[in-house]
C-alpha cells in the first residue's frame, strides 16, 4: 500500500495539466515541464490528480509513489518555484556572477568558472562579516538540485574545520582533531 501515492496532488489556480499518451505536460506562470510515465494511470478531476495503478505487480508498487512524488513537484514547481541556497565557508571563498556565469574562488590556483542552466537564475549574496551564498532558483525541482550538487563538489565541507561548500542550515559531522 503507497501512502504517498494514493494522496491527491491539488492544482493550484493558473496551472494546467495535459496527459497525452503517457506524456504529461504541466504549465503555470513561471514555465512549462514534462514528464514522461508509464505503468501507472493518472487522471485529473475536479482541481486534482490523481496516480492510481491496475495491479499490484512490484514495478507498479515501486512507481505509484514515486510519480505522485514527480506530479506534486512539477505543479508546486511551475506554481511557486523551488529555491537551493549554498553557504561557501572558509578565508578567501567568494563567489560573483555575471548573468549565468558563476564565478567561484575557492582556494584552488585558478577560478572555478560554471555555466549555469538558463532555467537555473543564480543570484549570489556576499555580506561583509559573513559567508558569500549562491542562491539557485528554478521552476524544476531536479535542475535545482543537481546544479546544487555540481557547485557543491567542487569542494565538500570537510569533518574538521568544516570548509567547504554547504547547503544553507545544513548540520555538518564534526571530528575532534589529533589529541597529543
Amino acid at each position: 500500500m503507497s501512502r504517498i501515492g494514493n494522496n491527491p496532488v491539488v492544482i493550484p489556480e493558473g496551472v494546467t495539466v495535459d496527459i497525452k499518451d503517457g506524456v504529461v505536460t504541466v504549465k503555470g506562470k513561471l514555465g512549462e515541464l514534462t514528464q514522461n510515465f508509464d505503468s501507472v494511470d493518472i487522471k485529473v478531476e475536479d482541481g486534482n490528480v490523481m496516480v492510481t495503478r491496475s495491479s499490484d505487480s512490484k514495478d507498479q508498487k515501486a512507481k505509484h509513489g514515486l510519480y505522485r512524488s514527480l506530479m506534486h513537484n512539477m505543479i508546486e514547481g511551475v506554481s511557486k518555484g523551488w529555491t537551493k541556497e549554498l553557504e561557501l565557508v572558509g578565508v578567501g571563498y567568494r563567489a560573483s556572477n555575471q548573468g549565468q556565469k558563476l564565478d567561484l574562488a575557492l582556494g584552488f590556483s585558478h577560478n572555478i568558472v560554471l555555466d549555469v542552466a538558463p532555467e537555473v537564475k543564480v543570484e549570489t549574496i556576499s555580506e561583509k562579516g559573513k559567508n558569500p551564498i549562491v542562491k539557485l532558483t528554478s521552476f524544476d525541482k531536479q535542475l535545482v538540485g543537481q546544479v546544487a550538487a555540481k557547485i557543491r563538489g567542487f569542494r565538500r565541507p570537510e569533518p574538521y574545520k568544516g570548509k567547504g561548500i554547504k547547503f544553507v542550515g545544513e548540520e555538518l559531522r564534526r571530528k575532534a582533531g589529533k589529541s597529543a
